[in-house]
This record gives structure tokens, C-alpha cells and sequence, in this order.
């Protein structure tokens, strides 16, 4: 069987490399933009010599340089999205490109297996009580442009591959991972709070942090390509052993690094958002929209989760959280000293 891998050299995508070759499947193909970054792609086949992988070069910038991708290929693991870049770059390398892999898929006499990776962003979860558990029947997000662009992005994909799985019946399953964390991964989710020079502006409170260690969320892609029924379903992606944001906070103070906390309550930051976006409206844009009542809703308003569906096909996580948060603690450590 020939696997392909879209955004193999990023964070997740090297992980789901390696969980590929772990579990020993063979007929690899990991796909990596021209000039990315791929040492930490490279560091995971320098670990697994002798493997069944092949790195193809390319990109999903048409849709016949799409087609030639996938010839022959029996299942697409669809990770690659564009992140923390100006907002059209983002619609370009997420939603256009895969627009460009699903007419390629549908131009197939026998459409390859679609696993799309999409987020917990694409949930509308704003207007929704506070507590409401997240699961896969949670409406979908209905004021995306009242987001920030990555979810915005995630859920026109979303929303684009399912408009064209409706009229051609391909063989699919979306994955919407929590946050996903590791070692080589980022510090901080949002969801705890934003770091700004010299202080650190807390928001997650006693909030659950549905996080989703990035060897786990590799392996779920994996039982996912091989359990799921790919007429479309959807399946949530998160750990088992969830703690709030004040305990992951509380660690990481302890683990990593002494920052300088200043808390804001979530009431208190609903008053600041609304002072903000009317400075916003005021000023015709010059101060940015960073807080909104909105957003911090989306955000900070706090959710339980569940993940039920997935055990429900196999799954089950190979990392504990406490083994996950001290792996990924040792690594932040280790790079904040270097950093200091």
C-alpha cells in the first residue's frame, strides 16, 4: 500500500512519520515544499534507516501538479496547512491547495482514501454555555471571520472538502486534534494565556486544557486510516488524563521558566474586550482587535471534551499526560537555559 504524507517535515508530520514506520508500515511518501524546512523530518529517518520511505519534492499549487502526486496511491494523511503567515498565504497553502488535492482525488477512476487533519478551531462554541462538552455533534463555527485566521482557514477547508465529498462520495475522515504539544513543538497554547514581553497575561483560569500529545495525536491518524468508515466521519482528538490551564501553568512555572503572571479573570477580560473592539471601531482599525467578546468567548469562556468516538475505533494513548508534560517540560527547559 502507497501512503502519502502532505506536510511531513512539520511538527506533527514528522511524528506521524514516525509512528508510520514504528507501527511498520511500508510505501511511505512523505511530500515537502521546495526549500522547507526539513530537519525534523530528516532527524526522524536518521533514526529509522533502512525504512520504506521516499521524500518527493512538490506542491499542491495545482491541480496537475496534484494529480502526479497522488498517482498511485492508495491513502493521503492530508497534514499540510499554511500557519503564521499574512492571511491570503494562509487560504493559498490551506484551502486552495486542498482544493487542488480533492480534484485530484475525484479525477481518480479509484479515488484514494482521504485523512484530512483539521481542528478543534472550526467549533462554534461562543454562544454555547459555559461547560458545554465539545464532541463531534458541536455546531460548527458560523462567524468565522470574527476568528483568527488559522481557524478561519481550517474551517473553510473543512467546509470545502465536504461540499465536494456530499456531490462525489470519496473515501474520507476528518481528525480535529485539541492542542497538540511536544517536545519539539511551542510553549504555550492561548487557550492558558499570551506572552508579551516581560509578563505573561493568564486567561485559561481553571478552564480544561484539551491537550493532545503530539505522539498521540500521531497515533490516532493511524488508527483512523485503518478503523474508520471514511464516509465522512469525524472523530475528536485529544488525551484521556486532561488537566486545567492553572495546573499547566502552575508546572510549567516550576519546570521551565519563573514568568511574571498577570492574571485576568474572564468577566474582567469580557470588559476589556468590549473596551478594546470599540477602540477598534473607533479608531477605524489602528488598534488591532486582539481581544473582542467574541473571541475571548470562543477562547477563554471554558469547555469540557470528549473523546469517546475515538476510543471507540481502537484508539488509545501510547503517552500519558503526566509522561507527555514531562517529556515536553525537560525539552523547554533545556531550551529556555540556552536561550537565557
Amino acid at each position: 500500500m502507497k501512503q502519502l504524507v502532505t506536510g511531513s517535515n512539520g511538527f506533527l508530520g514528522a511524528a506521524f512519520v514516525d509512528r508510520l514506520i514504528q507501527r511498520g508500515e511500508k510505501g511511505i511518501v512523505c511530500l515537502v515544499r521546495p526549500g522547507s524546512d526539513r530537519s525534523k523530518l530528516d532527524a526522524v529517518l536518521a533514526k529509522h534507516k533502512g525504512a520504506d520511505v521516499r521524500i518527493t519534492s512538490g506542491s499542491l499549487g495545482s491541480i496537475a501538479s496534484a494529480k502526479a502526486l497522488i498517482e498511485g496511491v492508495d491513502v493521503i494523511h492530508h497534514l499540510a496547512a499554511t500557519v503564521g503567515a499574512p492571511p491570503a498565504d494562509m487560504f493559498l497553502g490551506t484551502v486552495v491547495a486542498t482544493k487542488n488535492l480533492v480534484e485530484a482525488i475525484i479525477a481518480q477512476k479509484a479515488p484514494p482514501k482521504l485523512v484530512l487533519i483539521s481542528s478543534f478551531g472550526v467549533y462554534g462554541v461562543a454562544d454555547l454555555p459555559k461547560g458545554t462538552v465539545v464532541d463531534e455533534s458541536t455546531p460548527l463555527e458560523h462567524r468565522p471571520i470574527e476568528r483568527d485566521v488559522y481557524s478561519h482557514t481550517k474551517l473553510r477547508q473543512e467546509e470545502l472538502v465536504y461540499r465536494y465529498h456530499a456531490k462525489h462520495k470519496f473515501p474520507l475522515v476528518t481528525l480535529r486534534p485539541g492542542v497538540i504539544y511536544g517536545p519539539n513543538g511551542g510553549a504555550m497554547s492561548s487557550r492558558v494565556g499570551i506572552k508579551f514581553p516581560g509578563m505573561f497575561l493568564y486567561l485559561g483560569g481553571k478552564n480544561v486544557l484539551p491537550l493532545s500529545y503530539v505522539d498521540n495525536c500521531a497515533e490516532a491518524i493511524c488508527v483512523a486510516a485503518k478503523n474508520a468508515k471514511f464516509d465522512g466521519d469525524v472523530y475528536n482528538v485529544h488525551d484521556d488524563d486532561l488537566i486545567t490551564c492553572d495546573e499547566f501553568l502552575a508546572r510549567y512555572r516550576r519546570e521551565v521558566e519563573p514568568l511574571r503572571v498577570l492574571p485576568l479573570p474572564y468577566k474582567a477580560l469580557q470588559l476589556v474586550s468590549k473596551g478594546v473592539l470599540a477602540y477598534h471601531k473607533a479608531s477605524k482599525g489602528q488598534l488591532p482587535a486582539l481581544f473582542t467578546p467574541y473571541k475571548s468567548a470562543t477562547t477563554w469562556k471554558g469547555n469540557t471534551f470528549s473523546n469517546a468516538k475515538l476510543h471507540s475505533i481502537g484508539w488509545k494513548p501510547i503517552v500519558s499526560t503526566e509522561e507527555g508534560i514531562a517529556r515536553t517540560f525537560e525539552a523547554l527547559r533545556q531550551r529556555f537555559k540556552k536561550a537565557s
